[in-house]
């Protein structure tokens, strides 16, 4: 869908604002947003209500029970991020350019699609 790359002082809250405010118009049929903890507060919900006012936001918590717990949606994040980490340009932040960072993600997002595509095709 969409990537940024921002640098380490902006916070997840405002980067998510910009990230949502560049899919403006782009899926109408987007209605639900699951984020972490991090994206909780009214700052983000104002935000995003500016930017997306059709778009629900679902916070997924971590366990309050101290172990390990799946919970709902949340495990699809950390699937997706597991798996981007495993190119080792990634595991890392080696790149001293935003456009670098960003342009090391789209490859290694495209690798991971290329593999499920040719895996499912077998």
């Amino acid at each position: 869908m969409q990537a940024m790359v921002l640098a380490a002082d902006v916070q997840d809250r405002d980067g998510g604002v910009l990230l949502m405010g560049t899919l403006f118009g782009l899926y109408p049929f987007l209605l639900k947003l699951y984020a972490d903890a991090g994206y909780q507060g009214q700052k983000f919900q104002d935000g995003l209500a500016q930017v997306c006012r059709h778009v629900n936001v679902e916070i997924v918590k971590r366990s309050e029970t101290g172990r390990f717990v799946v919970l709902p949606k949340r495990w699809i994040v950390e699937r997706t991020i597991g798996w981007l980490n495993r190119c080792r340009r990634l595991a890392k932040d080696w790149e001293c350019l935003n456009r670098n960072g960003l342009a090391f993600l789209r490859w290694a997002s495209v690798r991971v699609m290329v593999r499920r595509l040719c895996q499912s095709a077998k």
